[in-house]
């Protein structure tokens, strides 16, 4: 039996990156996933990359948008009529954008803090009433929220309010024997840092190649971190070896937040 043969994951963000790394990862565990994405074509061909190594899985694509409550509380609607329940809620949708503080626009901040913060309220408390007693809940945050940047002040706030948000829910799920824990991910090698790069390289002058590979000396293990290895933490943090780990922020950074 796969280890989470049955069971219904919802994932946010899974139209790329990350997002379709995890959502794969699960696929591959046996779960029946949903995959939720602003961007709907991202979420469908997601799903066409899905195995179904049970034979019985059920995948599916939604579009949300994350930073919506009407939205949210529709989709899961939808999902408590086609599916019932939840057994693991991957809170993955994120944006940045990069600035300092000084050149920061009001705009910029709103949009980090309602997508990479607000949005996981909102999922987790429309989600509340369809997860199953003692599933799991993963937070996608970032190696910002333990090693600040100053071209990400806003980003970085974001991502500490996740940090702490995280922790926060551990505590209220706990009595229903639901974890929470979140993942801090390093350099992603992913489309958002292919615009991470050019940004970077214009601020301070250097080409994005250079910037890129700054990321990897800043790495110990000396190499960029892959969507997949996220995949593989989170992959352990919905297992049953993990039963007992909660409000615990898992870097997967390759040492760079050393």
């Amino acid at each position: 039996m796969l280890q989470n043969e049955g069971q219904v994951a919802f994932i946010t963000g899974a139209g790329g990156g990350i997002g379709r790394a995890i959502a794969e990862k699960f696929a591959k565990l046996g779960c029946s996933v949903i995959v939720a994405d602003i961007n709907p074509a991202g979420a469908e061909e997601t799903v066409a990359m899905l195995e179904d190594p049970s034979g019985k899985a059920k995948h599916a694509a939604i579009s949300v948008d994350v930073t919506k409550k009407a939205d949210v509380v529709e989709k899961m609607q939808w999902v408590k009529e086609n599916y019932g329940r939840i057994d693991i809620l991957m809170n993955n949708a994120g944006v940045s954008t990069m600035h300092h503080l000084v050149d920061l626009t009001e705009e910029e901040w709103d949009f980090n803090f309602d997508v990479n913060c607000k949005g996981i309220f909102l999922v987790t408390q429309a989600a509340a009433p369809l997860l199953t007693d003692g599933g799991r809940i993963v937070n996608t945050c970032s190696m910002a929220a333990v090693k600040p940047d100053p071209t990400l002040p806003h980003y970085t706030a974001s991502k500490y309010a996740v940090l702490g948000l995280t922790k926060a829910m551990a505590l209220e799920f706990a009595a229903r024997k639901i974890t929470v824990n979140c993942v801090c991910p390093g350099f992603v090698k992913t489309a958002m840092q292919d615009r991470e790069i050019v940004w970077e390289g214009e601020m301070r002058g250097i080409s994005p190649e250079e910037v890129r590979q700054g990321y990897i000396d800043k790495t110990p293990l000396g190499r960029l971190c892959y969507p997949e290895d996220v995949a593989d933490v989170v992959g352990y943090l919905v297992s049953p070896e993990a039963k007992f780990l909660t409000g615990e922020a898992v870097n997967v950074a390759g040492g760079a937040n050393l």
